[in-house]
C-alpha cells in the first residue's frame, strides 16, 4: 500500500524514521519530574521508564508515563505506513525504540524501552504484540520480577516475529538484542540474586 504523499520511496522511509526516532525522544517522566523540581536520571534506578516514575513520582505520574510512551510508539509505527507504507511502519517501530533509549533532546539517556516497544510493535501487529505481553504478565507472575518478564519477553520476542510476522523478524531480533543491553545491569542482579520483587500481598 503506497504512502499518502507522493515523494520518493527513499525520501519518505527516511522522513518516517527521523520523526518516529523523535517521538521516541518524547519522555514524559524527564518532564513530569522536571515539573516537580526532580530530575528523574538522579533519583529511584535512574531510568526514565514507568517503574522509576511509579517510585520517584507516584501512581499517577506512572500512569501518564506508560500510556505516552505505549502510544508514541504506536503512533510512530502509523507514520511511517501513512508516509511510506507497510516495511517503512516496521523500521519506524524500531527508530521510535532507539529514540526512547538513546534520545538525542535528553543526552542519550532514556528507558529501557519495554512499553514504546509494546506500543510499536501493537501498531505492527496486535496479535504479536498481545503474545509478547501475555509472556510478560506470566512471567512477573511466576518470578515476581518486571525485569525477567521483560527479558523472557525479549529472549523469545523472535520466535513469535517469525511464526506470527516474518517480515519483522529481523528487526525483532535487533530489537530484543536491545532489549536485553538495556536490561544488562538487571541480568546481573538476577543471575546474583539480588533483583527486586513484586508483592502481591495486601499491605
Amino acid at each position: 500500500m503506497a504512502g499518502i504523499f507522493e515523494v520518493s520511496s527513499v525520501t519518505a522511509m527516511v522522513l518516517s524514521i527521523v520523526i518516529a526516532y523523535f517521538l521516541g525522544n518524547i519522555s514524559p517522566s524527564t518532564l513530569l519530574a522536571k515539573a516537580a523540581g526532580k530530575d528523574i536520571k538522579k533519583e529511584g534506578s535512574g531510568n526514565a521508564g514507568t517503574t522509576n516514575a511509579l517510585r520517584v513520582l507516584g501512581k499517577k505520574a506512572a500512569v501518564i508515563t506508560l500510556v505516552i510512551d505505549i502510544g508514541k510508539g504506536f503512533l510512530a509505527v502509523k507514520v511511517g505506513f501513512l508516509l511510506a507504507g507497510p516495511m517503512a511502519a516496521m523500521y519506524c517501530a524500531l527508530a521510535a525504540f532507539i529514540g526512547h533509549i538513546w534520545p538525542v533532546l535528553f543526552q542519550f539517556k532514556g528507558g529501557k524501552g519495554v512499553a514504546v516497544a509494546f506500543g510499536a510493535i501493537l501498531g505492527v501487529n496486535w496479535q504479536l504484540a498481545l503474545l509478547a505481553l501475555a509472556i510478560v504478565a506470566v512471567t512477573v507472575l511466576l518470578t515476581r520480577m518486571v525485569s525477567m518478564g521483560s527479558v523472557i519477553a525479549a529472549i523469545s520476542f523472535p520466535v513469535l516475529a517469525w511464526l506470527l510476522e516474518r517480515d519483522f523478524f529481523w528487526i525483532g531480533c535487533v530489537m530484543a538484542v536491545i532489549m536485553l543491553y538495556a536490561h544488562r545491569s538487571n541480568i546481573g542482579r538476577i543471575l546474583r540474586g539480588e533483583e527486586n520483587k513484586l508483592s502481591f500481598k495486601k499491605k
